[in-house]
Formats: structure tokens, C-alpha cells, sequence
């Protein structure tokens, strides 16, 4: 990636004059753009667009060009960030029993596909339970939860969140709800990997469910966590066909396929600012 590439995303009201002033501003700035991405949302209104771009002339700061748009923003009534691509965000992986999708978020990690740094990896589960697991330098807490101490113990998480200055919170299967006190306070940046395409079957044994009810498909959601258990704005979702033939196992291992995959992609999108929030859906600019 060339040095000093930004990305600029932003959501307002739909008016004339938008890209022209986005475009005219970075112009200006010896800025020049390299990728640009919009869309119109007709049902409510609101103006999306991200935008990547780097220095053709002149060696304008990231804080110059910021302070500089801020007029833009505000005459538009935009929401918006604008950051180097190159500044990797931090994340904080929170995982019970169920380790597939956090061995393939640190195997993506390890191999530059996730562009991040693990703040920490913590668990309602001790060390042990994870032996065969290789987590090098990446911090590990175990914080233990029962319904008498979920308060204590979301608080600490939220103090890890502080402390380790972590940007996203990744829910790698776990299998704990956060109130709706904590999900307030990470909201937007907080995802959740979900084991249907949803809306699904709910509570114990989802896939045993399926199964008894001879479901022709099974599928993840990948969701920002809002107190709406299971029904916040969606990043990604993916299926896949099964059949009579499918036992209860051989959807439980193709389930897990999925929901790596599904997760990874949310994340993906979330690092490299394609995921932009609007109202309870989402608008994801792909690649």
C-alpha cells in the first residue's frame, strides 16, 4: 500500500453538491483519488460515500486535511472520519469454548490478511482450555462469569477495552450476552458472529433444531451487537445447501466453516472502513 493513502467515509441528508465539494476539497489539497464509492439511499434520504485517496503534489497532514473538511462536514451535516489506511486498529477478542473462529481470526492476522493488532484474547474460560493453542505475545484474561457477577465482569472487559485503547470487539463464539449497558457503550464497534442466517432457531442446540425441522439451508450472520439480542445491523451473511444426508455433526462442521468465513469478512470490511452505519442496517461499500 503507498505511504500516506486515506480513506474518507461519510453518511448526511442527500442534497445537490456533495461529491463536487468532496472532490473540489481534495483537489485542492494536492490530494488525489484513487477509489470512490457512493450511494443514495432513496428510503430515508441519507448520503453515503467513501472515498480513498493520496498526496499527488503536495505534502498536506492528515490533521491539516481534517481540519480542513471539517467545514465541509458541517455545512452538509455529515457524520464522518477520515484516517490513514496504514494505521492498524486495535482488537480485543472475546471467546468462550468454542475456539474455530478465533484460530482463524489470529491465522488471518498472522498472515497480513486481517490488518490489526490483538489487543488481547479474553475468555469465561481458563488458559487451559485453549493448551493446544498458540497465542504468542497476545495477552490472555480469564474472566469468569456467572449471573451474580456478570457486572463485575463486564465492567472489567470495558476496563481491558480502556486500558489496551482497542477499537473493535470481536465476539469470536462467545457465548456470553452482554447487557445492555455495555452494548450502549460499544456500540458500532462491537460484532457479533451469529450460527444462522438469521432470522434462525434460537436457544439450545440451533443445529439439532435444524436438523429436526429438515432445514434445506444453514448459514451465519455477522452483526454489529446492539441490546436487541441477535438483531443488529447486519455486515455479512453466506449459506450453504445440505441435504436428508446431513447429520447433526456434519452440520455442526459445516456450520463452523461458515461462520469463520462470514466473521472474517465482517471484520475485514469494519478494519478497512467499508461498513457505514445506517440506522438499523448497515451500507457495506465491497471491494
Amino acid at each position: 500500500m503507498p505511504h500516506h493513502q486515506y480513506v474518507l467515509t461519510l453518511s448526511c441528508p442527500d442534497r445537490p453538491g456533495i461529491v463536487s465539494a468532496v472532490s473540489t476539497f481534495l483537489a485542492h489539497n494536492g490530494q488525489n483519488i484513487i477509489d470512490a464509492q457512493q450511494f443514495d439511499d432513496a428510503e430515508t434520504g441519507r448520503f453515503f460515500m467513501r472515498v480513498v485517496f493520496n498526496a499527488a503534489d503536495l505534502a498536506v497532514t492528515l490533521p491539516v486535511l481534517q481540519t480542513g473538511f471539517a467545514a465541509i462536514a458541517e455545512r452538509f451535516g455529515m457524520t464522518w472520519q477520515m484516517r490513514d489506511r496504514a494505521a492498524r486498529r486495535k482488537v480485543m477478542l472475546l471467546v468462550s469454548k468454542s475456539d474455530h473462529c478465533l484460530v482463524d481470526i489470529l491465522y488471518r492476522w498472522r498472515t497480513s490478511e486481517l490488518a490489526m493488532i490483538p489487543t488481547a484474547i479474553v475468555s469465561n474460560h481458563p488458559r487451559e482450555t485453549y493448551a493446544h493453542l498458540d497465542f504468542g505475545d497476545v495477552p490472555f484474561h480469564h474472566l469468569p462469569v456467572t449471573r451474580e457477577t456478570r457486572r463485575e465482569q463486564e465492567a472489567a472487559i470495558l476496563d481491558l477495552v480502556t486500558e489496551t485503547r482497542t477499537d473493535l470487539v470481536v465476539l469470536a463464539r462467545y457465548m456470553q450476552i452482554l447487557s445492555n449497558e455495555t452494548s450502549a457503550k460499544l456500540s458500532g464497534r462491537c460484532i457479533n458472529i451469529h450460527h444462522s442466517f438469521l432470522p434462525g432457531f434460537k436457544g439450545a442446540r440451533p443445529y439439532h433444531q435444524a436438523h429436526e425441522h429438515g432445514v434445506k439451508l444453514i448459514g451465519a450472520t455477522a452483526h454489529y451487537v446492539t441490546s436487541d439480542l441477535d438483531e443488529g445491523p447486519i455486515i455479512d451473511q453466506d449459506v450453504e445447501r445440505i441435504s436428508h444426508r446431513d447429520t447433526p455433526d456434519a452440520l455442526i462442521r459445516k456450520g463452523r466453516d461458515i461462520e469463520r468465513r462470514v466473521l472474517a469478512r465482517a471484520i475485514r470490511h469494519h478494519l478497512d472502513d467499508r461498513v457505514i452505519l445506517n440506522g438499523r442496517k448497515t451500507v457495506v461499500f465491497m471491494d
